[in-house]
């Protein structure tokens, strides 16, 4: 078991060492690959980067708490994210080009040529804290794998997974990130089909595993219990709640950045089938090994259920397995927490300090720094990994996805206006959540409205303002 687990952790490692031998060592390079990366990398590590600890730990220790009504979960988010990716993906890499930016938040800042100086630093700024504690969670997902498979204390994995991560961030920035997390992938989606084989081959086929699922009370309900409206209402209102959850992508900079890296924006649709179908695959099998693990371990209240997955396979495969399984958590936290790491270097180097930094050994300090405090935040973190993904997204989402949509409609708001927009989403995810709200319907949907509302009526009253002078 660990011999497979160090052997993979190995080969990826190498992969993102090898990289610095294609590396331009600039700026432009570290942060965007020099936007030439093929659109089967782009997908794949998109994938990955999406595709978290919070896939193989959160989403399947939910599914394993609520059984099938979790399905809503993936339609809502697969379908919000697609609908998204229409109108943005392509004009963000082309916005890109244009701007000459190498960072999300000066994209969004400077799209029509621009200088927006104070947008771009509030952008870096709030990117900043919640990738941070995106990263972090990251951390923690990994570490409770390794807690369950080799008896290791929680901050041994954090570290390992924080080391290995700067190593090859500082070996060939996202370049290196991108080769890893398409290697990861692999391994991520592999470990999965194997496990959904083995637990339902194990629980008698489907038909068995179907049964087994039906006599646990309400595991086979299609709409979660306690939604604000009852029945199919509630059911569609919950779907498109985690609609916007899919959705929310587009205000993820660490998401972004792979479409904005891509090699030529005419060759998206390729970078969009690929993440699309790899997408749909894992979403689709992880859902299921969530409900299979409830069925095979029993009781919710026994034990944490965001351990459900690596309990599982530690009592389903062989040892040689399990590290495969093992490494395929540890892959989808590390695909993601490089991915923000990166994205809080560019945010710092570029956005938020007054002199952006050029040099890269410089840029590499940086995410050293940043790297070392992801891993503090996870060593003192108490909340679960769903949970803290989730605040860390929909904060993300709130405050960046309105102002993104509104720029590929073609709409010029002012730098004054935008800001408002940044903070009126951010503070009403904060309000929904805080006033306990999220567990009706997810923070990000009234959020992003919000912040739709204040730029579009802004727009539109700038512009009757000028008509009449």
């Amino acid at each position: 078991m660990v011999a497979s687990f160090l052997f993979f952790l190995g080969l990826f490692v190498a992969i993102g060492l090898s990289s610095v031998l294609s590396s331009r060592q600039t700026k432009q390079d570290y942060y965007l690959a020099s936007s030439s990366v093929s659109p089967a990398l782009v997908g794949l590590s998109a994938v990955a980067t999406n595709n978290s600890g919070y896939m193989f730990i959160g989403v399947i220790g939910y599914t394993y708490a609520t059984g099938l009504a979790a399905i809503w979960i993936m339609v809502g988010w697969i379908l919000g994210d697609f609908l998204a990716s229409i109108y943005v993906h392509r004009r963000l890499r082309k916005a890109t080009e244009a701007s000459g930016e190498v960072s999300y938040a000066g994209v969004l800042s400077n799209w029509y040529g621009g200088r927006h100086d104070a947008l771009q630093r509030l952008i870096g700024l709030v990117s900043l804290v919640f990738l941070l504690a995106y990263a972090s969670a990251q951390l923690v997902a990994g570490s409770k794998a390794l807690q369950v498979l080799f008896g290791w204390p929680q901050w041994a994995g954090a570290v390992m997974g924080a080391t290995l991560v700067l190593a090859y961030c500082w070996a060939g920035g996202i370049r290196a990130s991108i080769w890893t997390d398409a290697a990861q992938s692999v391994v991520m989606i592999v470990a999965m089909g194997l496990l959904l084989v083995v637990a339902t081959s194990a629980l008698g086929g489907i038909d068995g595993s179907w049964q087994k699922m039906g006599a646990i009370d309400g595991f086979l309900d299609w709409f979660p219990k306690d939604m604000v409206l009852p029945g199919l209402a509630g059911g569609i209102l919950f779907a498109i709640s985690w609609a916007f959850a899919g959705m929310s992508v587009i205000g993820q900079p660490h998401i972004m950045v792979r479409f904005m890296a891509l090699d030529d924006q005419s060759r998206m649709l390729r970078a969009r089938a690929w993440y699309y179908l790899w997408f749909l695959a894992f979403y689709a099998m992880a859902t299921g090994v969530g409900m299979l693990s409830r069925v095979y371990l029993g009781d919710p209240a026994a034990f944490d259920a965001e351990l459900a997955l690596p309990t599982m396979a530690q009592e389903l495969f062989p040892p040689v397995l399990v590290g495969l399984v093992l490494a395929g958590i540890f892959a989808a936290t590390l695909s993601t927490a490089d991915s923000l790491i990166l994205s809080c270097s560019a945010a710092l180097t570029h956005d938020v300090l007054p002199h952006n930094i050029e040099n890269t050994r410089e840029i590499k300090m940086v995410t050293a720094v940043v790297c070392a405090l992801a891993l503090g935040w996870a060593l003192l973190n108490r909340e679960s990994v769903f949970s803290l993904v989730i605040l860390a997204w929909s904060g993300l989402a709130s405050a960046f996805a309105p102002l993104l949509l509104v720029l590929c409609f073609g709409l010029r708001p002012s730098q004054r206006l935008s800001i408002i927009a940044v903070v009126v989403g951010f503070l009403v995810s904060l309000v929904w959540r805080f006033a306990g709200l999220h567990g009706a319907v997810y923070e990000g949907m009234p959020a992003i409205i919000a912040g739709l509302a204040v730029l579009l009526v802004g727009v539109r009253l700038n512009a009757s303002s000028t008509a009449v002078s």
